[in-house]
């Protein structure tokens, strides 16, 4: 225990860790409750084949595997997306791993540079339920 002289300085202390304590928990506490994934607004469709959604802006663009543009290469970068909101055409599951609430979840756009090719998921800020399911 700390002693308190006749300057009040030990009850300044405690006031002091007291405050900062209660800023530790309040802010501990808007991290625990920050909305999750299925929180997030939906993408939305403008009337054509393109969905757009929230993303996160440098988001690497993956190509494809062979000549078959349904099923992303996730180890082939081929372009990037510095645009957000940034559009897509269609998602697709049950493919590789990246994790997030879509575990297996890619989008299929077209990269800045023109070429077409899958996002992940996780860079996709907005909910890509709504979404087509890209056609095998």
């Amino acid at each position: 225990m700390h002693k308190e002289d006749r300057s009040g300085r030990g009850t300044k202390a405690r006031r002091v860790g007291a405050l900062l304590a209660a800023t530790a928990l309040t802010l501990g506490v808007a991290v625990a409750t920050a909305p999750s994934a299925a929180a997030a607004s939906p993408c939305w469709n403008d009337g054509s084949t393109k969905w757009w959604c929230n993303n996160v802006s440098g988001a690497r663009v993956y190509g494809t595997v062979g000549d078959n543009h349904i099923y992303p290469d996730p180890n082939t970068v081929v372009g990037y997306m510095y645009s957000n909101p940034s559009w897509f055409y269609c998602k697709e599951d049950d493919q590789a791993w990246v994790g997030g609430p879509h575990s297996t979840r890619w989008e299929m756009t077209v990269a800045d540079n023109g070429r077409l090719g899958f996002m992940k998921d996780t860079a996709i800020s907005s909910e890509t339920d709504p979404l087509p399911d890209c056609i095998r």
